[in-house]
């Protein structure tokens, strides 16, 4: 995640469910220091700065997919089909990027495997943090027929 989460109260959520997710997979946070200074950038060139900084987290294999709100969305369930898969499928990181206000360079969409959006509407980029923690901890626990779930 580009940043880190300044509230303290979506900190808390971040930290329960991060602490959930790890009775389930092997999970970590990372938090890319937001760029200083950037009232003399434009957008641009802040999400082009944002890139380089999300490339040196990347490794060799990593399956990335970025949470974009012009990615596709699923239903909860379905995610969490589509997490199993991948799961499933051997890849060696699994890494989801939230971006900063501004979203993605143009480079890293490039460089995605995929794109997902968790809805149509907008969110602030320290909110999707928590909604997706949670999203990923459903998926596991509808994965493990856990009823955390209702459908």
């Amino acid at each position: 995640m580009v940043g880190r989460t300044t509230d303290p109260h979506v900190q808390a959520l971040i930290t329960d469910y991060s602490s959930r997710l790890g009775h389930y997979v092997p999970f970590q946070l990372e938090a890319i220091p937001e760029l200083k200074n950037t009232r003399a950038l434009s957008a641009d060139q802040q999400k082009s700065q944002e890139a380089e900084l999300i490339r040196r987290q990347l490794q060799p294999g990593d399956y990335l997919v970025l949470l974009d709100e012009h990615g596709r969305e699923r239903r909860s369930v379905d995610f969490a089909s589509w997490l199993g898969k991948k799961m499933s499928a051997g890849l060696r990181r699994l890494v989801f990027v939230v971006g900063g206000p501004y979203g993605f360079h143009e480079t890293i969409h490039q460089q995605a495997s995929e794109e997902i959006s968790l809805s149509q509407m907008t969110f602030s980029h320290q909110l999707i943090r928590v909604l997706f923690v949670e999203q990923l901890y459903r998926a596991c626990t509808i994965l493990r027929g856990e009823p955390y779930h209702h459908e």
